[in-house]
This record gives structure tokens, C-alpha cells and sequence, in this order.
């Protein structure tokens, strides 16, 4: 199987939209990523799009325009100039963060009122995948179930016993048309310790989540209203009355979109899951980010790089480096390094330990240096 770019046009599936949530700082992949130009803004796998550009390139297909991107509003600026071809009504901007749920709400309320019978499907705007004829159809699977009044969620077939995501387990078969994979979802599972993960994958049945879900736009709310009235109510009201906006926003409950619904509705029987084999990866450290970088290119030197391979020098070393300082950077006799050089901010980590980059960023806000988060 090739990637999505080389195959031919999907046909659109009748009333499914995009949602793109478009938030986060992308913290441990700081300094290139930060507060004022995270992650989904980048080309960060040498590809010449954005993450952001990436994932309308893959969602375009399946909804011929139906997408609706939501941002902060320190990036909305940002999002329209990479997305050029994004309705003046389809880009949402938050005023303040409040999490998955609030935003991916919104955008559900304001489908749903243009079109109630719509089925949406909420992709992050900072996720890699490849196999993309593979993720179109576990989208058509999606909303095939999502028809019948279920939510869905994708499950990716987890290739480590991975700490970092969380992961779905799998329940009944579901006899759906359209979508012979699809199953019921016993729970949804918090990011388990090496142990607890190495017996999932033992066990089978198991799936990473990566936090995607189809649903008709109207089941999503009315659940969300199930479990969280006030939150559904403010929802549909700003909706309703998009003025309302910067005076009820902060109001609303801050929480995620798998606490929200994905866990609760899933106890109560009204999730599935459609397992899906494409290679899938959020991007979470520098540690992934080498891994998607070095996939199917020849290392410089024993070194994965970020950018122009003339920028970097390495002598018996192994890692990534990326050159984006305007200066050399030379890596003499280290292994499994990563150094991010940046005109403002030198990052220099063991791979190892990529997932705490995080803790630079907590620091340098908390001595005020917001100027380089």
C-alpha cells in the first residue's frame, strides 16, 4: 500500500464533515515548538506541508469542503494563511483554552445547525499517518456505524507496548453494513505502566487511542448533554448565537473529550470501535519525531537531521539534530542525542529522555521567560 498522495481521488462521503481541533504548544518538542508557533504549524517530517496541511490533504477527499478548523485565536491568523481553501465561516477561533471537549462541541453545534442530520469526525491537526487509503477506509467504516446512533472511535493496531498513549479494548462484534471491523467498546484504558502494556498486546484485543472520533453531530451533543447538561446547553447556545462567544467561553467546564463522553458513554454501551492497521503517529517528543523523520531516509553521518543535512556535522554520532539557528551545528561522539538548535534557545537531550523536554517549558514559565515558551 502506498501513501494517500499517490492514490487516486476518494469519492466524498455524503454529509460527513471534518473537525480539526488545532490547539496545544507541543511542548516536549520545544524549542521548535511553542506557544506562539506549535507543532501542527510546522513541517516537522521533511514533507514540504505542515502537520495542519497534512491532515486537510487527507480529509479534503472524504468531505469535498465540509471541514471546520478550530484554533486559538493567537493562531487563526496562522491557520488561514496555510489553509487558504477553509470557508470564512469554517475557521473557529476559542478566546481562551478549554480542552478537547469545549472545542470539538462547538464545532459539532455549529454543523449541526447548518446540517442537522450531519456526521462529523474529529482528527488532530498535529497527527502523522501514512497508509492513507487504509485511514479512508476506517473513516468510511466510522461513519457507517456512526449512522446507526453510535459513537465511534478508530482504534490504531498498537506495534510496542507504548506508555505514552492510552488504549481502547475491544468488546462484542457489531453486524453493521459497511463496516465488517467494527466492534463494541468494553473501555477505555489510562496510559498503562511497560508491564501492563506488554500483557495487553499478549492478550490481544487491544487498540491505541488516538483520540479520533466519528459520531452524528446531533448524538455527540445529546450525549454530551447526558452526562454534561451545562456544558451541551452553552454549547448549542453559542451556536445558536455566536455573539455570545467571549462572554459565556470561560464559563464553560474545561475537560476532554475521553472523559466527557468517550469513557462514561463506552460503561454505558454507546461506543464502537473500528480497528485500523495505518501507521500513526501524534508526535509526541523528539524521540517519535526521530523515528518519522528516519523512516526510508539514510541517516548524515549517523545522525537523522531536520532540515539541510549541509547545516550539520557528525563524527561517531547517532540521534537527530535539527539546524535552525542559521549556524552549524557539529555532534562529536554522542549517541542517541538530540540537539534542536534555535537563534533563541539550544536544546540538548539524551533521547531517552525526550518526554521531559516538557519540564524546561514548566520552568521557563515559572521564572517568567514566557518570551521563549
Amino acid at each position: 500500500m502506498t501513501d494517500g498522495a499517490a492514490l487516486p481521488a476518494d469519492p466524498a462521503i455524503d454529509g460527513f464533515w471534518a473537525v480539526i481541533p488545532a490547539g496545544g504548544a507541543g511542548t516536549r518538542l520545544w524549542p521548535l515548538s511553542r506557544r506562539r508557533s506549535p507543532k501542527f504549524l510546522h513541517d516537522l517530517t521533511g514533507t514540504g506541508r505542515t502537520l495542519l496541511e497534512g491532515t486537510w490533504d487527507r480529509l479534503a477527499p472524504l468531505t469535498e469542503g465540509r471541514v471546520v478548523v478550530v484554533t486559538g485565536r493567537l493562531h487563526a491568523e496562522a491557520v488561514r494563511a496555510q489553509l487558504p481553501s477553509l470557508g470564512g465561516e469554517d475557521l473557529v477561533a476559542e478566546p481562551s483554552p478549554r480542552d478537547s471537549m469545549p472545542a470539538i462541541g462547538l464545532a459539532a453545534a455549529i454543523i449541526e445547525r447548518r446540517d442537522p442530520d450531519a456526521v462529523i469526525g474529529s482528527f488532530a491537526a498535529d497527527h502523522v499517518i501514512r497508509h492513507e487509503g487504509e485511514f479512508r477506509e476506517a473513516v468510511r467504516e466510522a461513519v457507517a456505524v456512526a449512522r446507526t446512533g453510535r459513537i465511534v472511535t478508530i482504534g490504531i493496531t498498537p506495534t510496542f507496548p507504548s506508555t505514552a498513549f492510552g488504549y481502547i479494548r475491544q468488546g462484542a462484534s457489531l453486524s453493521v453494513d459497511g463496516a465488517p471491523q467494527a466492534r463494541t467498546v468494553a473501555e477505555f484504558v489510562e496510559k498503562p505502566d511497560e508491564s501492563t502494556a506488554r500483557g495487553y498486546l499478549a492478550e490481544g484485543g487491544f487498540w491505541w487511542n488516538a483520540g479520533m472520533f466519528v459520531a452524528r453531530a446531533s448524538v455527540l451533543l445529546d450525549t454530551l448533554d447526558r452526562y454534561h447538561h451545562d456544558l451541551a446547553a452553552g454549547l448549542r447556545a453559542i451556536a445558536a448565537d455566536p455573539s455570545r462567544l467571549d462572554a459565556d467561553w470561560a464559563g464553560l467546564e474545561k475537560i476532554a473529550i475521553d472523559h466527557a463522553i468517550a469513557e462514561p458513554a463506552a460503561a454505558d454501551g454507546l461506543v464502537a470501535v473500528v480497528p485500523a492497521s495505518f501507521s500513526w503517529d501524534d508526535v509526541g517528543d523528539f524521540a517519535s519525531l526521530g523515528v518519522l523523520v528516519g523512516a526510508g531516509s539514510t541517516p548524515a553521518d549517523g545522525v537523522t537531521v531536520i532540515g539541510d543535512p549541509a547545516d550539520v556535522i557528525s563524527v561517531d554520532a547517532s540521534g537527530l539534530v535539527a539546524a535552525r539557528g542559521g549556524r552549524m551545528v557539529a555532534v562529536v561522539g554522542l549517541d542517541d542525542v538530540v540537539v534542536i538548535d534555535t537563534p533563541d534557545a539550544l536544546l540538548v537531550v539524551a533521547r531517552g529522555r525526550a518526554q521531559d523536554v516538557k519540564a524546561v517549558v514548566d520552568r521557563l514559565k515559572a521564572s517568567g521567560r514566557d518570551d521563549l515558551t
